[in-house]
C-alpha cells in the first residue's frame, strides 16, 4: 500500500522515475539553482555593456587627445589668431623734423571686438552697444553677430571713456583689443610731406608709405617692431618755415582768390627740402579729408605749364651754348609767324633787345629767337639735361610725369621757349633753377637730411659756372628792375622771375584763368635757397587791379622769405650790391 500510494503521488513530481521509466528532476521550477543561473548570464550581460561603455570612452578621450594634438600643429582658431597678430601692436618710427619736432608718433588705443559664437543675445548686445556708441552702424553690426565668424571687429580706436562704459556693461563675447594708433602734433602742417596711414597703421602716402615700402612694412609684419621703440626718422623739413610757407600761402590765397596754391623751398647745395606745401590740404589724423579731388599735392603730383619761369631755362641754354653773350640782340619789334601761328609780347616795347631786356621785359618773341638759335634738338636736349622733362626721382611716392611733344619741331622750340608746349612739376623746376645758381650742379631733391660732401657724390654739372654767374645776375636785375619788384626784402638781395601763363580749358588757352608762378633764388650773390611759389587761378586783390605774377606771387614769396631767412641761417645785409646790368629804354 505505501509503495503504491508513493507511487501515486509521483507523477506530480520531478526529480523521481516517471511511468515511461525516464529519470525525471524532482525539483520544482522555483528552485535556487534555477535563479543563480540567471544572474550569471545577467551579470555576464552587464560586464559586456560596462565593457563597451568604457571602449566608447576610450575612443572619445582619443578623438579628443588626436584634435588637441591637431590644434597644437595647426593655427589658433580665428579670435585667438587676430588676438595674438603681433603686426597689431606694431609700432611706427616717429618722424621728426630736422630738429628734432615729433611731426607723427605712436599712442596706445583700445578697439572693441567680438566672438559671434559667444554672443547670447544679439538683440540686446546691440542695443547696449548703440547706447555707449551711437555711430555704430545697427544692420552692419547685426550682421556680423549673427555670423558663424570666429573674431569680427566692431568698432576701432575707441576712447577711454567709451571703453570704460563697454567695460562696464559686462557683455559676453564682447572684448577690447590695444592697437597703436598714428597721432600727428602738428596737423595739416607738413600734411602732404608726412603722409597719413590706414586703419591698420600702414603707411598709404607721403613719407609714411614711403617707409613702408623700404622695409618697415616687413618688419612690421614679422612682429619685429611690436613694443619696440624704433629709432625715429629725422626728415630735413625745418617745421618753423614750414608753417611760415604754409601760412603765406594760405594769406595769398585769400587775398587773390585763387583755388590753390603751392610753394616750395629748397637748399641749392645739398638738394634738401626744407618746406614744401599744397593747398588746400588736410589733416592727417583725418585722413579720408585726403581723397578729395583738390588734396593732391601740387609740387610733386601735378605737372603744369609754367609760363616765363622757362624763359630762365631758355636764357640759360643760349648763353651755356656760347652761341649767345649778354650782350647780344634779338629783334623784338614786331610779332613772329612759325607754321601758322602768331608769337608776340604780352607788353611789347616793339624795338631790339638786349639778352637782359628780353628776360626782364619777359619778351616771348626774344625768348623764341634765342631757342631758335639753339635749335630743335638741343632745346630738347637741354631740358632734359636739367631733369625737367623726365620722372622726378624723389622720396615720395606721388609723382607726376611731366609731358612733351612726342615729336619736336620748330613751333614746339618756340612755344616752349617760354613755357607752353611742355609740363613739368614744381620741384623739378626748383631743382633745375638751383643748378642754374649753384654753379651748375643738378643735385637731386630729397627729404632727408644730405651734408654737402654726400650731395657732391649724387651732384651732376649741367652748365658751366659762368652761366650759372650770368644767371644770378639777371635775376637779381627782374627784381630790381623788372617783374618781380614786390619780391624784394630789405637785406637779402633777392633774384627771381615771374610766370604767368594761361591755362588750357576745354582744349584752348584761355585769357581768363592763369597759373601764377614766381622763381627765386636768396641771396643772390651767394645763393643758399630757391624758393618757387604758384597760384592758380588767382583774380584781381580789387576791381582794376590786375593778376599777374608780379603782383600776386612775388609778393607771397617776399613775405615767405622776410619770416623764414633768419629761421635758414641767412643774415640780413644792407649794403646791396649796385646791379652789374643795365636795362635800355
Amino acid at each position: 500500500m505505501n509503495d503504491a500510494a508513493d507511487r501515486r503521488q509521483l507523477p506530480g513530481m520531478r526529480g523521481g522515475v516517471s511511468t515511461d521509466g525516464e529519470e525525471s528532476d524532482s525539483r520544482p521550477a522555483s528552485h535556487p539553482l534555477r535563479m543563480e543561473g540567471s544572474r550569471k548570464i545577467a551579470a555576464s550581460q552587464v560586464q559586456g555593456r560596462v565593457g563597451i561603455a568604457i571602449l566608447a570612452a576610450c575612443l572619445v578621450y582619443g578623438l579628443i587627445v588626436v584634435r588637441l594634438v591637431q590644434f597644437g600643429f595647426t593655427a589658433p582658431g580665428a579670435a585667438i589668431a587676430r588676438l595674438q597678430d603681433q603686426s597689431i601692436l606694431a609700432r611706427r618710427p616717429n618722424l621728426v623734423d630736422r630738429n628734432g619736432v615729433i611731426l607723427a608718433t605712436d599712442i596706445n588705443t583700445a578697439s572693441l571686438y567680438a566672438e559671434p559664437r559667444r554672443i547670447v543675445e544679439v538683440d540686446e548686445t546691440i542695443e547696449q552697444l548703440t547706447a555707449v556708441l551711437p555711430d555704430l552702424d545697427t544692420k552692419e553690426t547685426w550682421n556680423r553677430l549673427k555670423s558663424n565668424a570666429g573674431f569680427v571687429w566692431l568698432k576701432r580706436e575707441l576712447t577711454p571713456t567709451q571703453q570704460t562704459r563697454i567695460l562696464a556693461l559686462g557683455l559676453p563675447g564682447i572684448g577690447f583689443r590695444t592697437e597703436t594708433r598714428r597721432f600727428y602734433p602738428k596737423g595739416e602742417t607738413a600734411a602732404h610731406i608726412i603722409g597719413h596711414v590706414d586703419i591698420d597703421n600702414e603707411g598709404i602716402a607721403g613719407i609714411e608709405k614711403r617707409i613702408d615700402d623700404r622695409g618697415l612694412r616687413a618688419l612690421r609684419s614679422a612682429g619685429l617692431t611690436a613694443g619696440k621703440e624704433l629709432e625715429p626718422v629725422k626728415l630735413a623739413i625745418d617745421i618753423r618755415v614750414q608753417h611760415f610757407l604754409r601760412d603765406e600761402l594760405a594769406k595769398g590765397i585769400d587775398r587773390f582768390h585763387a583755388i590753390a596754391g603751392a610753394g616750395v623751398i629748397l637748399d641749392v647745395d645739398t638738394g634738401e627740402v626744407v618746406a614744401m606745401a599744397s593747398l588746400p590740404d588736410y589733416d592727417p589724423n583725418r585722413p579720408v579729408d585726403a581723397l578729395l579731388p583738390d588734396r593732391l599735392n601740387r609740387v610733386t603730383a601735378g605737372a603744369y605749364e609754367m609760363g616765363s619761369t622757362f624763359k630762365t631755362f631758355t636764357t640759360a641754354m643760349a648763353l651755356d651754348s656760347g652761341k649767345v653773350k649778354l650782350s647780344d640782340s634779338f629783334d623784338a619789334s614786331k610779332p613772329l609767324r612759325i607754321a601758322g601761328f602768331t608769337i608776340q609780347d604780352f607788353h611789347g616795347k616793339n624795338r631790339v633787345l638786349t639778352v637782359p631786356e628780353i628776360y626782364v621785359h619777359s619778351s616771348n618773341i626774344g625768348a623764341a629767337r634765342m631757342a631758335d638759335v639753339i635749335g630743335v634738338e638741343g632745346h630738347r636736349e637741354f631740358l632734359h639735361r636739367l631733369g625737367l622733362l623726365d620722372r622726378l626721382e624723389f622720396d615720395l611716392p606721388e609723382i607726376a610725369v611731366p609731358s612733351e611733344p612726342t615729336q619736336w619741331k620748330k613751333i614746339h622750340s618756340v612755344t616752349i621757349s617760354f613755357g607752353h608746349g611742355a609740363t613739368t612739376t614744381i620741384m623739378q623746376t626748383a631743382t633745375a633753377a638751383a643748378a642754374l645758381v649753384n654753379g651748375g650742379k643738378l643735385i637731386p631733391p630729397t627729404l632727408f637730411p644730405r651734408s654737402s660732401e654726400d650731395a657732391e657724390k649724387v651732384a651732376r654739372v649741367v652748365v658751366q659756372p659762368s652761366t650759372s654767374m650770368a644767371m644770378r645776375q639777371l635775376l637779381r636785375l627782374n627784381v630790381t628792375s623788372g617783374s618781380g619788384k614786390r619780391a624784394e626784402v630789405t637785406g637779402y638781395r633777392v633774384g627771381g622771375k615771374t610766370g604767368t601763363a594761361e591755362k588750357v580749358v576745354d582744349g584752348r588757352y584761355s585769357s581768363e584763368k592763369r597759373f601764377n608762378a614766381f622763381l627765386a633764388a636768396f641771396p643772390i650773390d651767394a645763393p643758399r635757397y630757391v624758393v618757387l611759389v604758384t597760384l592758380d587761378e588767382p583774380k584781381p586783390e580789387k576791381a582794376g587791379m590786375g593778376a599777374t605774377a608780379g603782383i600776386n606771387a612775388a609778393l607771397v614769396v617776399g613775405e615767405v622769405i622776410r619770416r623764414s631767412a633768419t629761421l635758414l641761417g641767412v643774415a640780413p645785409l644792407f649794403d646791396d650790391l649796385p646791379s652789374k646790368l643795365l636795362i635800355s629804354h
